[in-house]
């Protein structure tokens, strides 16, 4: 069977764009197959689907769940082929609205709007402390010095299971000085447990952890993932995040057929 497919970087969080219809049900299986295409090097892939909220286009993840670097990846995709827009809305899985996308192709990035926190819980895995930020369809758990691994990942793993409604979870290790960051991102639909590239939901997350001592206004970093920098943003009133973005680079391959 050959498909369509379009390679997206955001970042470094590689993600492939599945251009030709696929039914729902065949979708895991197909990114399973894609993503062990050794010269792809991909860690996620997203399906275009025929608009249902009012937008010129819709992407669907493997697993339903919300993405923010593919997000920002179809919205330049979308810009581009709309005729260059510098700012366009989006329908993507795991998001009851269309979302927001800045684009600038001169440059090469683009910046997505993102769901802002549904709560925010200080939590401890064995005696590490750690905040977990629950974001709708996808929660992650950001811890500070601690080694990235599956072990650690494993011992947190029970912490999610008791958010109901949850598409996909990780494990965001940060070191808070520097603001390099380390990202394992379980998608369980999919079947996949990933360290990935970038990460713009994990990013987002760590802002939410950095911000929440400090006043009211804007919080913006960026955070250094293994594959790229991503911008991450959480602007505070009261207390609370009132709205959040992550930024940064994307480039878009010309489109392929594969075998699968």
């Amino acid at each position: 069977m050959k498909i369509k497919i379009l390679r997206a970087n955001p970042a470094g969080n590689i993600t492939l764009f599945v251009l030709d219809p696929v039914p729902k049900e065949q979708r895991p299986s197909i990114a399973g197959r894609l993503m062990e295409i050794p010269e792809l090097q991909a860690e996620q892939v997203g399906f275009l689907c025929p608009p249902i909220q009012g937008c010129v286009s819709r992407m669907e993840m493997a697993g339903g769940e919300f993405c923010g670097n593919a997000t920002r990846a179809f919205g330049m995709l979308t810009a581009r082929e709309q005729g260059g827009l510098s700012k366009v809305q989006v329908e993507v899985s795991g998001c009851d609205h269309p979302v927001d996308v800045d684009v600038n192709l001169a440059e090469g990035t683009a910046r997505a709007e993102m769901p802002v926190p549904v709560w925010v819980k200080t939590v401890t895995v064995g005696t590490t402390a750690g905040t977990l930020v629950h974001l709708g369809g996808i929660a992650h758990l950001v811890v500070e010095g601690v080694e990235p691994s599956q072990e650690f990942f494993d011992r947190a793993e029970p912490l999610f299971r008791d958010i109901p409604g949850l598409d996909a979870y990780g494990v965001i290790f940060l070191e808070p000085e520097t603001g390099k960051m380390t990202p394992l991102v379980k998608v369980p639909a999919a079947n996949t447990l990933v360290w990935e590239g970038s990460c713009g939901s994990g990013s987002l997350a760590c802002a939410v952890a950095q911000s929440q001592t400090l006043p009211d206004g804007e919080f913006a970093r960026d955070y250094i993932q293994p594959a790229g920098v991503v911008r991450a943003t959480a602007v505070r009133k009261n207390g609370a995040v009132i709205k959040a973005y992550i930024g940064g680079p994307v480039s878009l391959d010309p489109p392929v057929d594969v075998e699968v």
